[in-house]
């Protein structure tokens, strides 16, 4: 039995469906089980608690082989994910997959990369075998631009004009766990999954023009006003000030560097920024 966390995101759920799909036998801890009725009717098996509740989590855990982890960033996420690391050695679990980010590294500045940098050694520390999996801009965050890029043509984003990001479709982030969950050689690596593309959000724009047939144009946002906006949104001081410290950074020249791990690993191709436009036209258009 495999347990996936964090499964009514779109890494989670795209983990669990590839594995059920491959008969493999796969539990996801959810906090609501509303939200999980499409795991449900592919013959998921549905636990119910928060990743926080060391009780919940351990029931969860019994008769589980391996286990992924994927929780949101937030002010708790390195607490829930040590304790999941360490219930999971507790129960006997035989392997441990962390979702990270490229960019969580020793000396990362940013909480949301230093949680990430700290869990990574948790795990490694106390796991039985562990891998982990370290993908890059998600090609999702594009989705919360539709409106905008619907009504007014244009999407916006603090990163000036010289800021670029490697992206990363979620999913394929989920097809790469179910991957290494069920092929031999995984244990003890640390992949960093991307797309090929590394670009500018202006070269974006050009691929959003291309692909839906008018112009779309990138308006490099003031810091303090998307700032502003955001916090709507965002009620956590840690979880906005992460944020948009990520984005300054990435205003201030920080990429990651494209991998072939995906297709060199899976044999797939991974999506790339022109296709997923393409396959969420219809998000896009008026």
């Amino acid at each position: 039995m495999i347990l996936i966390t964090g499964a009514t995101g779109r890494t989670g759920a795209e983990a669990a469906q590839q594995l059920a799909k491959q008969g493999v036998p796969v539990r996801v801890l959810v906090r609501n089980a509303d939200k999980a009725t499409q795991l449900k009717d592919a013959g998921i098996d549905i636990a119910v608690g928060d990743a926080s509740d060391a009780t919940a989590v351990q029931a969860a855990l019994r008769g589980v082989s391996k286990l992924a982890v994927i929780l949101s960033n937030g002010e708790r996420q390195l607490a829930m994910e040590k304790q999941l690391a360490d219930l999971a050695a507790e129960a006997g679990v035989g392997h441990v997959l962390k979702v990270s980010s490229v960019e969580a590294r020793a000396g990362a500045h940013n909480p949301v990369h230093i949680t990430h940098w700290e869990s990574e050694q948790h795990v490694r520390a106390v796991s039985k075998a562990w891998t982990i999996v370290r993908p890059s801009f998600y090609l999702q965050n594009f989705l919360s631009n539709a409106p905008t890029i619907k009504a007014e043509g244009k999407f916006y984003y603090p990163f000036g004009e010289k800021g670029a990001a490697v992206m990363t479709d979620s999913r394929d982030v989920g097809k790469f766990i179910a991957h290494v969950f069920t092929t031999a050689g995984h244990e003890g690596q640390s992949y960093d999954v991307t797309s090929p593309d590394l670009l500018k959000f202006s070269e974006v724009a050009a691929l959003f023009s291309k692909e839906l047939g008018r112009p779309i144009t990138y308006v490099p946002q003031d810091p303090a006003d998307y700032r502003a906006m955001l916090g709507r949104f965002v009620k956590s001081p840690w979880h906005l000030d992460a944020v948009c410290g990520i984005f300054a950074e990435i205003a201030a020249g920080y990429t990651a560097k494209p991998t072939d791990t995906f297709k060199r690993v899976t044999g797939q191709e991974p999506m790339t920024t022109a296709g997923f436009i393409r396959e969420f036209r219809a998000v896009f258009v008026p």
